[in-house]
């Protein structure tokens, strides 16, 4: 299928309002874009101005805006998992709820992990990669506890050799540069902080020069982000560490971007919103670029 799939995400937060919004002001041709969602859900939250392909999931359930149900979540469950199996041109992905998706028994801490599941084949590894515009960062753990992070030597090599991949296929930068982050406060301080720079970083780094990756030694990451318009791309060791100041600086226009799949992968930076669900107020910036992102 030549066309670009986007689910609605959670019945009961934003997604099918921000989805409805964002392809009324794009007016994209309707042969461009199939919409994996419910008839009943999409009219509740708005109308779409052009006839889409609509690839029904079934919900038999009362749309209640706001409420995390099981019901909800087994239908955010099944769109993305519908999303892997079509030969799509790219996947666009509205917000879903990770306690909507335990209710239903599906134990994911995110849709990335869901396309890992069922798109990725011979050991490949989805990563979220976060753009705004000239500011990216990758993350090198998704949704873990910083009390569970591991990172080893092979994992930052292994991950950071796939996203110059990606920047030479994808985006044509030939040569990007990238800047590493510290694991610890002031990059450990020579260990006294810590010993992550000095055990895993710096060995990762000096063997990704080798490999001909221009990439810097761990910094500090108080102070790396605000030079990131030196960079193609600031690696973080985890989420909070590269999201918050990407969110910062962009807001709603950040899109999440998973990579290192044969299809590329779209979201908007944001969650659910449950506290405006149904109200007709959702801003739909973030979804708008995350669709122009794959156009």
């Amino acid at each position: 299928m030549d066309k670009i799939v986007i689910t609605t995400g959670d019945p009961n937060g934003i997604g099918a309002e921000i989805t409805i919004k964002a392809l009324n002001a794009l007016d994209l041709p309707g042969e461009k874009i199939a919409i994996i969602s419910n008839n009943k859900i999409l009219d509740f939250y708005g109308k779409l101005d052009k006839d889409y392909e609509i690839i029904e999931i079934p919900y038999e359930a009362d749309i209640e805006p706001g409420k995390i149900t099981k019901d909800a979540g087994e239908f955010s469950f099944q769109s993305v998992k519908l999303a892997c199996e079509i030969n799509s041109k790219a996947i666009v992905t509205a917000p879903v709820a990770k306690n909507a998706l335990y209710l239903a028994g599906h134990k994911f801490n995110g849709q990335t992990e869901i396309l890992q599941k069922y798109l990725a084949h011979d050991n490949q590894l989805a990563e979220m990669l976060f753009v705004a515009g000239n500011f990216r960062v990758l993350l090198l753990t998704r949704h873990v506890p910083l009390k569970e992070i591991k990172l080893t030597k092979e994992i930052v090599i292994e991950k950071i050799t796939n996203l110059k991949e990606f920047f030479i296929s994808k985006l044509g930068i030939l040569e990007p540069k990238f800047a590493l982050c510290g694991f610890n406060p002031h990059s450990g301080e020579d260990g006294i902080l810590g010993r992550e720079e000095i055990e895993i970083l710096q060995p990762a780094v000096d063997e990704l020069r080798r490999n001909g990756i221009n990439i810097t030694n761990p910094l500090p990451a108080d102070t790396l982000f605000i030079k990131y318009s030196n960079f193609d791309c600031i690696i973080a060791n985890y989420h909070d560490q590269g999201l918050i100041p990407i969110k910062t600086v962009a807001g709603d226009k950040t899109v999440n971007m998973t990579i290192g799949l044969d299809i590329i992968r779209t979201s908007p930076g944001h969650g659910t919103a449950f506290d405006i669900a149904g109200k007709n107020i959702a801003d739909a910036t973030g979804m708008t670029e995350a669709i122009k992102a794959v156009l």
